[in-house]
């Protein structure tokens, strides 16, 4: 009688233990442009990590990194996610942008794809474009 009031008790136990939310995994890379120019100190990057599936709808934000620019290029990124929120089947895509004063001087003009299943090579070398 005793063993089975322990496992009704240990199984009760079990099933009111909340769940633990899953760890974030991490995306790390740099930013990178082939002309040869220095940033003035004013020069603002955002990169961010989007779901890209839908054709006819505005990209769904996993992550988002905005800040001043420290240094010159190659600039340094870190981008985390929950694995929750990655679906099957989905298309995932990192983009960047550098500003100088809220003017574009660089943006990503190549789709940068990412599977978002821990074998994305890193870091990622994301390549931005000047802006005429």
């Amino acid at each position: 009688m005793k063993k089975i009031a322990l496992l009704a008790a240990a199984t009760l136990l079990s099933a009111c233990q909340s769940t633990t939310p899953t760890a974030k995994v991490s995306l790390d890379g740099e930013v990178f442009y082939l002309q040869r120019i220095a940033l003035p100190p004013s020069a603002t990057l955002s990169i961010s990590l989007q779901d890209v599936s839908l054709a006819d709808a505005p990209a769904v934000v996993l992550d988002e990194q905005k800040g001043p620019v420290k240094g010159q290029v190659p600039l340094p990124f870190h981008l985390s996610y929950d694995p929750a929120q990655v679906k099957p089947g989905h298309r995932y895509s990192v983009s960047a942008r550098i500003e100088v004063d809220g003017k574009l001087m660089f943006i990503t003009t190549e789709h940068h794809a990412v599977q978002l299943d821990g074998k994305d090579p890193q870091p990622l070398k994301i390549r931005v474009d000047a802006v005429r």
